[in-house]
């Protein structure tokens, strides 16, 4: 007999090394699976945060107050029917009770791809840190059951 030493591995050591490498890739699995799934919500997030602001800033570059009949804002669609135009739009006050299904463009177009948002404001005058005839506006942005509400205050600075 020789003494020469035998190296490799057993069959039972290479079965349990497969089976704990393979337990092991299952949860590394699972948790990029898991992870995958959620990916797309800090889009939606993004996107309902993006039509906020951008509604906020059309809103609070208007002037605080301008006499004249405002319009009557009823539920619209971004559907071409009715277009919910916001152009004679030409104080803060007028895009209250503003609402729409599907996100549109100051024209009343439809923004190609949101049309699974809608969007509502709220205009409320109210006293802020003493501050008399403060307007309180809410923009609320909504996604399969999921909301986005920004609020920003105006007052009337230069009246």
């Amino acid at each position: 007999m020789s003494n020469r030493r035998v190296s490799g591995f057993t069959l039972v050591e290479m079965v349990m090394a497969i089976v704990i490498i393979s337990v092991g890739l299952a949860g590394v699995l699972l948790a990029l699976n898991t992870a995958v799934k959620a990916s797309a919500d800090p889009l939606i997030h993004k996107q309902m945060l993006a039509v906020a602001e951008e509604m906020m800033e059309e809103i609070l570059l208007k002037p605080y107050a301008v006499s004249g009949t405002a319009p009557i804002n009823l539920l619209k669609t971004c559907d071409g029917a009715s277009p919910p135009s916001r152009v004679d739009f030409d104080d803060v006050r007028d895009y209250a009770g503003y609402q729409t299904t599907g996100i549109c463009d100051i024209d009343g177009a439809a923004v190609a791809g949101l049309g699974a948002y809608s969007l509502s404001v709220t205009v409320v005058s109210t006293d802020w840190q003493g501050i008399a005839g403060t307007l309180l506006i809410t923009v609320d942005v909504r996604h399969d059951g999921e909301m986005l509400s920004l609020d920003g205050w105006r007052t009337g600075y230069a009246s």
